[in-house]
């Protein structure tokens, strides 16, 4: 594309012939935009690749990927290859003979042959505003490093990680004490609409494409639980973010003296005060809160959850079995994790 514009196709005579490839929820919400505008926009969706089946619940019953339960729903043919390493898989793509492939979570990297397959080569529907989160975990990034904006990039896939060219963005606010679980249904939504948006671009020649200033890009790196471990020591500030950035999951945690306690829902009371308490020292109860002293400020809990219990408000917590241990004076420490 050395004019930054792509040349895309007479809408009134071709098809676009899409293959879609995605896993999770969040890829789910643009192959159903890519089905609710194929009618009006002349798309046809030749193919759908999505992660295999994995064992989930108590019985390890093999479940489908929301993407592909989709697929099935709209009688769109599916594929689900470990990876693109087979060349039977690759032979199968290329007789697709598809015009472009939409990438959108699909949790497999793509070798360059994959993505010079398609006419137009490939898509990426990508929840952050590059070169800002690059990486498996933008949402969840932007929640905890505190961002105020993040949105949605559609961007022309190369062989690095999120490093292509980007075609198109699509704004999005970090409100106030918005979770990265709020956060990532409202991007889901929003994907949808920017994947419209930047087809209908292309296929009027409005579309350029702009590189990325790599000096400005961030690694979003995989979340992993243990990062929710809790350091009474930091900011307040800084614990609100962790608390708010790994809701639904992996979830904040700290210990008591009966085990694990997860934090599902905490907001800032004090940014500044320096407390003459203990960090993890529990200073004040409410009815709906416990406040907690930090290396700077203060935190307050309003959703917890005990070892082997399930998610309780402090105001229910406070009128249950393990009301002792959020009394005021008690000190919840980090330490090695306990199931539950």
């Amino acid at each position: 594309m050395p004019d930054n514009s792509i040349t895309f196709r007479d809408t009134d005579v071709q098809p676009l012939r899409i293959i879609f490839a995605g896993t999770p929820e969040f890829a789910a919400s643009s192959l159903q935009s890519l089905i609710d505008h194929a009618a009006d926009r002349n798309y046809q969706i030749v193919a759908a690749y999505t992660q295999p089946d994995r064992p989930s619940g108590r019985g390890q019953k093999l479940i489908p990927s929301p993407v592909k339960a989709l697929a099935i729903e709209h009688d769109i043919p599916v594929y689900q290859p470990l990876n693109f390493k087979q060349e039977e898989d690759r032979n199968m793509l290329s007789a697709l003979n598809a015009d472009v492939m939409i990438v959108a979570a699909y949790g497999l990297i793509l070798p360059k042959t994959v993505l010079d397959t398609p006419r137009l080569g490939c898509l990426n529907v990508h929840a952050s505003l590059l070169p800002r989160w690059r990486g498996a975990a933008p949402i969840h990034r932007a929640v905890m490093a505190g961002d105020s904006e993040t949105g949605i990039t559609i961007m022309q896939m190369d062989v690095g990680l999120d490093t292509g060219d980007m075609l198109l963005k699509a704004h999005c606010q970090i409100e106030p004490n918005q979770t990265s679980g709020e956060l990532h249904d409202k991007l889901a939504v929003l994907g949808g609409q920017a994947l419209i948006n930047a087809l209908d671009q292309l296929d009027s020649g409005q579309l350029q494409s702009e590189v990325q200033d790599d000096q400005l890009a961030c690694y979003a790196s995989k979340l992993v639980k243990q990062e929710g471990e809790i350091d009474w020591t930091a900011e307040a500030v800084t614990l609100e973010r962790k608390v708010l950035g790994l809701s639904p999951w992996p979830v904040a945690y700290t210990e008591t003296s009966k085990g694990t306690m997860r934090i599902h829902g905490a907001h800032l009371i004090d940014e500044a005060m320096v407390s003459k308490s203990a960090a993890g020292e529990i200073i004040q109860v409410t009815k709906d809160a416990v406040h907690i002293a930090t290396g700077k400020g203060t935190l307050a809990l309003t959703v917890i959850q005990f070892a082997g219990g399930k998610r309780l408000t402090v105001k229910d917590a406070l009128n249950g079995k393990h009301s002792d241990l959020l009394q005021v004076g008690q000190t919840l420490t980090q330490g090695v994790s306990h199931d539950g």
